[in-house]
């Protein structure tokens, strides 16, 4: 590549090239290879926080979906659900439209499907765990709900996590969710309420409601993401877990961390 000064190979499957010229272009070259690209300036601040979103970024589903297939109206919730993250349809309005179609659903249904259906993201607790070992504030937002986001949240090892909260009468979801939605604006204001410069934080997230957090990061990171995603991101991870989080962040496969003592 032009202006490559050195090329390191750190481990069998993970390089490392410095170089002298335009991060954005050099972006553009790179990722025409079938591996994750991470640009970052050699000066470029620590981590000081990393705000993630949870549904197909720390877990393996959309849990509104879920949901709906107990309701037995998953096809319909998916459908808007897929349009939502590629930002063809505005967040807040979406996600109403959605959680209408489950009124009526016995709130017990809440716990069977976390148990049921959510899965961690693989590498999502060695990321959390290591950054937060490396004194790194962690912070799950989420468009989706809290029953979901606190259990989530708690078991990967995050600091606080935030998201919606349903609303439910005499035992069932009414079909509503509580104003304000944590939408897209909500994420990005998450983000910088926190205190900490931008410049020090890292974000992650897949779907159109998670760009304007992700810009608002001095470091966005699309996890196989949507395209508007990938193209407003600071880097993309499309073949790897979350650990190629670490890679990208420069910390060693020595200094991970799966388990350390949490509040």
């Amino acid at each position: 590549m032009p202006g490559a000064r050195a090329v390191e190979a750190v481990e069998p499957q993970v390089w490392r090239m410095s170089f002298d010229g335009d991060p954005v272009e050099a972006r553009r070259v790179l990722e025409q290879l079938p591996a994750d690209i991470f640009v970052r300036p050699v000066d470029a601040p620590a981590p000081r926080l990393l705000v993630a979103d949870m549904d197909s970024t720390m877990i393996t589903v959309e849990c509104i979906d879920e949901l709906a297939d107990y309701a037995g109206v998953k096809p319909q919730v998916a459908q808007i659900t897929e349009a939502a993250m590629r930002g063809e349809l505005d967040f807040a309005g979406s996600l109403r439209a959605r959680v209408k179609l489950l009124a009526g659903l016995d709130t017990a249904v809440l716990g069977r499907c976390h148990d049921e259906r959510v899965r961690i993201m693989p590498g999502a607790t060695t990321l959390v765990r290591t950054l937060r070992a490396r004194g790194v504030r962690t912070l799950l937002v989420s468009g989706g709900f809290t029953v979901f986001a606190e259990r989530v949240a708690q078991a990967i090892g995050f600091d606080e996590g935030r998201a919606n909260i349903l609303g439910v009468s005499a035992g069932t979801l009414d079909g509503t969710v509580a104003d304000p939605v944590l939408g897209a604006e909500a994420k990005r204001a998450e983000l910088l309420d926190q205190g900490i410069d931008p410049a020090a934080v890292v974000a992650i997230g897949d779907g159109a409601n998670d760009i304007p957090m992700l810009q608002a990061a001095g470091f966005g990171i699309a996890y196989h993401g949507k395209p508007a995603v990938v193209a407003a991101a600071d880097a993309a991870v499309r073949f790897g877990d979350l650990t190629a989080v670490l890679h990208g962040l420069g910390v060693p496969r020595g200094e991970w961390v799966t388990s350390l003592p949490l509040p």
